[in-house]
């Protein structure tokens, strides 16, 4: 088994870090009885709240609550600062690429990044050449996915750019923590991140249309059946903005209208939960009921701001992800802070010679997947699982890349059996407006499974609150 770092404990591993010396010494203190009657009230109050997500495939239309672990993934003040400088770094620069793919076409003139890469991404979307947005920003609100590995080194997984979600669940885990075990926040000085829905609401509000001072902010949802609708219900009450679907919403001479009980009222800024597709049905599907006819006309003519913006999913597409690093050299005249995993192109010849002679040691994904799907990590896969995915990838080598099975980082968990090391990963959730800003903290997610890299909620995953220490 690959060795990996343990979060909370030195490679004896029975010697906690020193950010973890206190929370290791009142962890021993506690009963079995104690933490298992902590676990089931925990998850009595996520089912009262309503803290689930939305199951597709087999299951479609039913509810799970996503498992939460009362071990704290815990981060030392100065390991969180080399963060943030990486994430704010690789953010601005991702910003700066959609811009310029949408308008001057810098870096592909510069032969940086071929051509074809943007232009035959399913997510770049011509119809935003040459459009102006607030303020030049696309990602408002940006997911990055961060790893831990070797000896403790922090990588970039993926970024996600579109839709990204699982903040709600960064806050609910907060405050079950601080309601199961107050005590221990007394001990710690924890960075606090219930201020997020307003540094988010501040956020929109400033990328609001020139000359709009006062600026309607909605939140728009596909409806009650996503995946993530709690989490659209749960920003919309925090922030104190309206929740809409697309029928709630109108274009009337160049502006967009939200239908009310006192007339129309005049939307601003649209935080859409609604991918690209779905948004307009004169501009993209026709059969979209989810979104606003004319929606795309009162975009490209300024009249309204939606974060995050149209075409930014080809920012955060697997086959650009190689280019990042890139990206910030390019634009920026800067070293990455943050590295990405090493990662093969199948599209290459050499790359996918490569890929395929080590399936069984590798992690090959989809470019356009999401959500743990249409991937396959070799060392857990059987021989024919590898040989089914080896045919789709020999079939259409552009729609993979690959990359090494990292030996993720490992945080104790409470499972069935008791404390064990679990796989881990973490979300910190990066906002684009005026300035760039995040909060103190992230969505840490859970493998749940023994020997499980897949952290994903739809794959069984769980969630941890994230503590960064303030001393």
């Amino acid at each position: 088994m690959a060795k990996f770092f343990n979060e909370m404990y030195t490679d004896g591993g029975d010697v906690a870090r020193p950010h973890y010396d206190e929370f290791s010494n009142w962890l021993g203190q506690q009963s079995a009885e104690t933490i298992a009657r902590k676990r089931v009230e925990a998850d009595v109050i996520f089912r009262r709240v309503g803290i689930t997500f939305a199951v597709y495939g087999n299951d479609a239309g039913t509810e799970r609550l996503i498992p939460f672990d009362i071990i704290p993934r815990i981060i030392h003040a100065a390991e969180w600062s080399v963060l943030e400088a990486g994430l704010i770094q690789r953010v601005k620069a991702l910003n700066m690429f959609i811009h310029d793919i949408y308008h001057d076409q810098n870096i592909i003139k510069a032969g940086v990044i071929p051509a074809e890469q943007i232009y035959r991404n399913a997510q770049y979307r011509p119809e935003m050449q040459g459009i102006s947005v607030a303020s030049d920003i696309y990602a408002h609100i940006a997911g990055v996915d961060i790893v831990r590995a070797g000896q403790g080194e922090f990588y970039v997984l993926e970024d996600n750019l579109r839709v990204p979600s699982g903040v709600s669940y960064m806050l609910e885990d907060r405050k079950m923590m601080m309601r199961l075990f107050p005590e221990l926040f007394t001990r710690h000085k924890i960075a606090p991140v219930d201020h997020y829905p307003d540094m988010l609401l501040d956020n929109l509000r400033s990328v609001a249309p020139v000359g709009v001072t006062d600026p309607t902010v909605v939140i728009m949802t596909p409806g009650m059946y996503n995946s993530a609708y709690f989490e659209h219900a749960f920003l919309a009450q925090q922030m104190g903005v309206e929740l809409v679907e697309g029928k709630d919403l109108f274009v009337d001479d160049n502006a967009v209208y939200m239908r009310t009980t006192r007339g129309p009222k005049r939307v601003d800024v649209i935080y859409r939960r609604i991918d690209d597709d779905y948004l307009d049905p004169l501009a993209f599907r026709p059969d979209s009921t989810l979104g606003v006819p004319g929606l795309l006309s009162v975009y490209r003519a300024g009249g309204v701001t939606l974060a995050n913006a149209i075409g930014t999913g080809v920012a955060d597409d697997k086959s650009i992800y190689p280019y990042v690093p890139d990206m910030i050299k390019f634009y920026m005249a800067e070293k990455p802070i943050l590295n990405n995993v090493p990662t093969f192109q199948c599209r290459k010849k050499d790359d996918l010679a490569y890929t395929l002679a080590n399936l069984k040691d590798l992690v090959v994904k989809e470019v356009h997947g999401a959500g743990g799907y249409g991937m396959l990590v070799g060392p857990a896969s059987t021989k024919q699982e590898i040989e089914d995915f080896r045919a789709r990838v020999i079939a259409n080598p552009e729609g993979y890349i690959a990359q090494p099975t990292l030996a993720l980082s490992a945080c104790p968990t409470y499972v069935d059996a008791g404390i064990a090391p679990r796989h881990i990963d973490l979300r910190p959730f990066v906002l684009s407006g005026k300035s760039v800003s995040m909060v103190r903290g992230g969505l840490t997610r859970v493998a749940l499974k023994e020997g499980s890299l897949v952290v994903n909620s739809s794959q069984g995953g769980g969630t941890k609150d994230t503590w960064i220490l303030e001393k």
